[in-house]
């Protein structure tokens, strides 16, 4: 909510957060779904190619599986940022759960590749509905505090569901994971369906008298005169503009932010963290590692999770965003570099004594991936853009998350069939070098700003966008 840390205690009335927390985790659980979905084809790709018995289908054919669930976030990301503003945040999120069922029960019957591509596909449209709605929800119903900490909440519960389908998927096949995943969806649905909509909402729509109600829910206060009063002026200054298509180049603030929201969504798939989800047991395996992928998976996935929820409880509201997001990059290009070379090497010379170098390399990358490039853009989506420009921004980013997807995976495919397995990590290690660069004259610091505080801040903001 647009509320500065003072009006947490008005009067004698002690903000109690309980329910904007409770609101956020009930949210994450389809956020946890949408992480089982995204990193479904680590565990998966390896064991569908090599089980003839059950299926007959190629690696060709199975390398497509994640590039078709972006494509579907691409196409319909538009239409649910759409109906945000239509019908409310809370109901087009709640449309995520319908998808995620239908994913889980065509990937539990399909025999052919043709019904592992619709079942993505529909992944891909549960994506699409997370991306578009669950950031602006989370960033309008929570207080700046709130928000610094539990909104990263958001992205480690997709951790969270990469974790758990590297494990699970390890040890069940395909029907049986979708069986056991398959009641989240409902679960979410029936609690989510208890939440309040967005006061921001309610205010866009001139219905003050649920907004205030909504206010009441999140703040559990009686008396939110002050916090409305102030939420109302926010929303109104905002709304003033017109929200047009145009806006989001012609305003400066807007502009600064869509630039800095698609680098950091880009960033996240030129800094090789998509591909490390979705291919971490082809990696470990083309690697040639010791330990089964299996194992190298689950070490890697624990780490991936332990690290985020280090992050988001101990240092992303102690530290500066920049600052960490600066970090992860430096830190992540240096340990691609490493990567890079030992595979080269290990391509072109008999490598007797590094064995350790694949999986000590990718948990070292995780570590700085886990300082900012896994939670800080998430986190900033939320807090970026105006209100009567927030949807279109939405679709403008989850258009460049998607787009990325679709390119960085078959171009992973294909730079490590076509000119070995070490091309992939060097072209990762320079984009992020070169987005280090980039990122000083673009990204914004929001740390403890409220959403009316960080537009006016844009509006002045020494930032670069050229």
């Amino acid at each position: 909510m647009a509320r500065g840390k003072s009006s947490l205690i008005e009067g004698d009335e002690v903000e109690k957060p309980w329910a904007q927390i409770v609101a956020i985790l009930i949210g994450s659980l389809a956020g946890f779904t949408d992480g089982l979905h995204y990193s479904w084809t680590s565990p998966f790709i390896v064991k569908i190619v090599e089980d003839k018995k059950n299926y007959n289908i190629s690696e060709e054919e199975a390398s497509y599986f994640p590039t078709i669930q972006p494509i579907a976030m691409l196409l319909f990301c538009p239409i649910f940022s759409v109906l945000s503003d239509k019908i409310g945040r809370k109901k087009t999120f709640l449309l995520i759960a319908y998808p995620q069922i239908i994913s889980w029960l065509l990937a539990a019957f399909a025999k052919d590749a043709m019904g592992f591509y619709v079942s993505r596909f529909f992944a891909g449209i549960a994506n699409g509905c997370f991306f578009a709605v669950f950031p602006s929800y989370v960033g309008e119903i929570s207080n700046p505090t709130i928000r610094g900490t539990w909104g990263n909440v958001v992205s480690t519960s997709m951790y969270c569901g990469e974790l758990v389908i590297n494990i699970v998927g390890s040890y069940c096949g395909v029907r049986e994971t979708s069986f056991i995943f398959l009641p989240l969806p409902i679960l979410f649905l029936i609690l989510f369906w208890m939440m309040p909509e967005s006061p921001y909402w309610f205010l866009m729509k001139g219905e003050e008298s649920k907004a205030k109600e909504s206010l009441r829910f999140f703040t559990r206060k009686e008396n939110i005169d002050e916090d409305y009063f102030k939420l109302k002026l926010d929303v109104d200054r905002q709304m003033s503009e017109t929200g047009r298509w145009v806006d989001l180049v012609r305003i400066q603030s807007n502009r600064k932010a869509l630039l800095a929201g698609a680098f950091l969504r880009l960033t996240q798939q030129t800094s090789g963290m998509g591909i490390f989800l979705v291919y971490n047991q082809f990696i470990f395996e083309k690697s040639g590692s010791s330990l089964s992928r299996e194992i190298c998976s689950i070490i890697y996935s624990s780490l991936y999770v332990i690290l985020n929820i280090i992050v988001v409880v101990f240092i992303v509201n102690r530290f500066s965003r920049r600052i960490l997001y600066f970090i992860s990059l430096a830190g992540a290009a240096v340990m691609l570099y490493v990567l890079a070379t030992y595979f080269y090497l290990d391509d072109h010379t008999k490598l007797t004594s590094f064995g350790w170098v694949p999986i000590t390399g990718t948990v070292i990358y995780q570590v700085f991936m886990g300082t900012g490039l896994c939670v800080i853009p998430t986190l900033m989506m939320s807090e970026l853009y105006s209100t009567s420009i927030k949807a279109k921004a939405m679709i403008v980013l989850t258009i460049s998350f998607a787009g990325g997807n679709i390119i960085i995976n078959p171009l992973f495919y294909y730079l490590n069939t076509s000119f070995g397995f070490h091309t992939p990590f060097y072209f990762f290690a320079v984009c992020n070098t070169i987005a280090l660069v980039i990122a000083y004259y673009i990204v914004p610091e929001t740390k403890g700003k409220t959403l009316e505080e960080i537009q006016q801040m844009l509006k002045v903001s020494n930032v670069r966008v050229n």
